[in-house]
């Protein structure tokens, strides 16, 4: 499982020019899963990504985390972090998970994540989305199962 965690100051995700959700200060998060992903990996995902501490205290230092300054979340599944390029031009996506299961864990994350998080936004699975956002720093972080 992969997550792209971006903190943003802003962000909004529309679908066919439709606002479907948006945040404020809190982090957009693109979520990848593979083939092999289990609920037990998006626990251990989830717990450590709600737990981040990259916001900056009084003192300039990234010390804080969501709940410490009243962070939100959007969630947003991308298929695509599991792209190979090794072979050609086209990227293969045999590494991404089928899409049930890639859609149920991506909906348990979500479910998850709104236990910790008064105010998670989403996109819609397998939808064409258009993600705006206002990356704050700027500072992406990259969690893989694989590491932890």
């Amino acid at each position: 499982m992969k997550f792209v965690v971006q903190r943003v100051s802003q962000a909004k995700v529309a679908i066919e020019e439709n606002v479907v959700g948006s945040i404020h200060r809190g982090f957009v998060v693109l979520i990848g899963v593979s083939n092999i992903d289990t609920k037990e990996i998006a626990d251990k995902m989830v717990k450590k990504l709600v737990n981040l501490r990259i916001f900056e205290d009084e003192n300039g230092k990234t010390n804080l985390s969501l709940s410490d300054v009243g962070g939100e979340l959007m969630l947003i599944s991308q298929f695509t972090l599991y792209a190979n390029c090794k072979k050609g031009n086209r990227p293969s996506f045999t590494d991404a998970g089928a899409p049930e299961l890639a859609n149920s864990l991506y909906e348990y994350i979500v479910e998850q994540c709104k236990d910790s998080v008064p105010k998670v936004a989403t996109g819609e699975f397998g939808a064409i989305m258009k993600i705006s956002l206002v990356n704050e720093g700027p500072f992406t972080i990259i969690l893989n199962s694989d590491e932890l």
